[in-house]
């Protein structure tokens, strides 16, 4: 009989699907998957709830006494004092929700290197912590959703005793269905459709990124993090940074993946060419290439949200984190980023989502 039970909410987001995959490997856990539209999936227990609506999240939740907690979903709103607003909510109306129970032992809160950047709408600005961002670095003097989340969390702990870890990732790649924030399948789409129509396969960022060293986060990486830290006892109460463990240079990768699509990657060129520009009309094309190769999505907007990649590599400034604080503790895996990108785009392929 299993002797852990995990509660992922935002179970069909590209960290809870990867978290699940990998839960479900061990029959030690037994795993439920909290999503609005949760996904049926073999050996996750889906349960239907709004993180805003605590009447249904009372409903759900009624039977479930989850000993480890996993959330890893939020709401973009279009501000960021609505974001503390919503995305705070969220994580208050959840773990008062399981409060009755009286079984958590621990809880896992995924935000991200805004921590470090700042939210999107003051992204890259102002004073910032040098590069490699470190955990010891803080917060910055700015309103920011990832630090409501963590207070309720850290409010939530002190009264019921059980014990958080808050991962930090880079920019996430990994397969997911039903996810459109994940910039490997808005490269796989973008550079399909620059093979298809002859265009050339442009950089769409910064020159600072293009140039600086950076670092990026497997979902099956962040996975085994959130699981080494939700069940190692030195890991309890601590904040982490969670990437592959490479560094490289976009002038490098793009190359890397241009060759992966038997494509020539462009020079950089003299202005930033974000893919909302550049892909504002290829809807058409893309209902083009997917009635040609018969595929699985011909709606592009259902795989690919161009913003988000955007917002990543348009950075003005450099962004690589460091690890050490997971090392020491015991966490040493490791996953090439190139790799990553490979594994997730041949898997788009079995599952014919691109040609």
């Amino acid at each position: 009989m299993p002797h852990k039970t995990a509660l992922i909410v935002g179970s069909t987001g590209i960290v809870g699907q990867n978290l699940a995959t990998l839960l479900a490997t061990d029959p030690d856990w037994k795993i439920y998957g909290l999503a609005r539209k949760p996904l049926a999936t073999p050996g996750i227990i889906a349960l239907a709830a709004d993180l805003l609506d605590p009447a249904s999240l009372a409903t759900a939740l009624a039977e479930v006494k989850p000993t480890h907690i996993y959330l890893a979903t939020w709401l973009r709103q279009p501000t960021e004092a609505e974001n503390i607003r919503v995305n705070s909510a969220m994580v208050r109306n959840l773990l008062s929700a399981v409060a009755p129970a009286g079984s958590v032992e621990h809880v896992a809160l995924v935000t991200g290197l805004k921590h470090y950047l700042g939210p999107f709408e003051s992204y890259g600005k102002g004073t910032l912590p040098a590069t490699p961002f470190r955990e010891e670095q803080g917060r910055l003097d700015v309103e920011n959703f990832y630090y409501a989340q963590e207070d309720e969390v850290f409010s939530a702990a002190t009264k019921h005793g059980f014990g958080w870890s808050v991962h930090r990732p880079h920019t996430i790649i990994g397969y997911a269905l039903g996810n459109q924030m994940n910039m490997g399948v808005t490269l796989a789409a973008y550079a399909t459709i620059c093979k298809h129509t002859g265009r050339p396969f442009t950089f769409p960022g910064s020159a600072t990124q293009w140039n600086s060293l950076t670092d990026m986060t497997d979902a099956r990486q962040l996975a085994k993090h959130l699981l080494w830290a939700s069940i190692t006892p030195a890991a309890r109460n601590q904040d982490f940074n969670i990437v592959n463990g490479d560094v490289f240079r976009w002038s490098w990768m793009w190359q890397r993946l241009a060759a992966w699509f038997d494509l020539e990657p462009a020079p950089l060129p003299a202005e930033i060419t974000p893919l909302e520009l550049q892909l504002a009309d290829a809807a058409p094309i893309w209902a083009e290439i997917a009635a040609q190769h018969h595929l699985a999505e011909p709606n592009l907007a259902a795989l690919i949200s161009p913003w988000h990649t955007d917002a990543d590599l348009g950075r003005p400034i450099e962004v690589v984190t460091d690890m050490s604080k997971s090392r020491k503790l015991g966490f040493l895996d490791y996953q090439p980023t190139d790799d990553s990108f490979f594994d997730l785009f041949t898997r788009l392929r079995a599952a014919n989502l691109i040609p």
